[in-house]
């Protein structure tokens, strides 16, 4: 009990907003590093500018090049997205293939006249292709 009493619970409080702050910050300034490596628009020079300004005043170097750099930040972080979910929608293109009905129901023949598949699963392919649901 003599640790509860020396530890009020408004310095629990107090201490979990300092934190709290902590973490936001470690987090604006890893936002800030990175949209710095990001940019194209700024030579070698001006990024260590902004990485010496950002580690010898960090709150300050980090609150003013969100200042500066808000709509920038934004256009880029934007960007970064877009291209991710670009690089992701040609991935499942890629992956899942956009094969016409009747150009799977013609390899299905295909393969049917040599055999490789039975008629059964020709069947099974045939209706897979239409969009038909299938009997087990």
């Amino acid at each position: 009990m003599s640790i509860a009493s020396s530890y009020p619970f408004l310095e629990v409080l107090w201490t979990m907003v300092i934190f709290f702050a902590f973490v936001v910050w470690i987090w604006l300034l890893f936002a800030v590093i990175a949209d710095l490596f990001r940019r194209h628009d700024a030579s070698g020079f001006a990024k260590v500018m902004w990485i010496i300004i950002v580690i010898v005043l960090p709150y300050l170097g980090v609150f003013v090049y969100l200042l500066i750099e808000h709509e920038g930040m934004t256009e880029r972080s934007m960007k970064s997205q877009q291209a991710a979910q670009e690089q992701f929608d040609a991935y499942v293109q890629q992956t899942a293939g956009r094969a016409d009905p009747a150009e799977q129901i013609a390899k299905a023949k295909q393969m049917l006249d040599s055999g490789t598949i039975t008629q059964a699963e020709f069947e099974q392919i045939k209706q897979k292709a239409l969009g038909a649901p299938t009997s087990p």
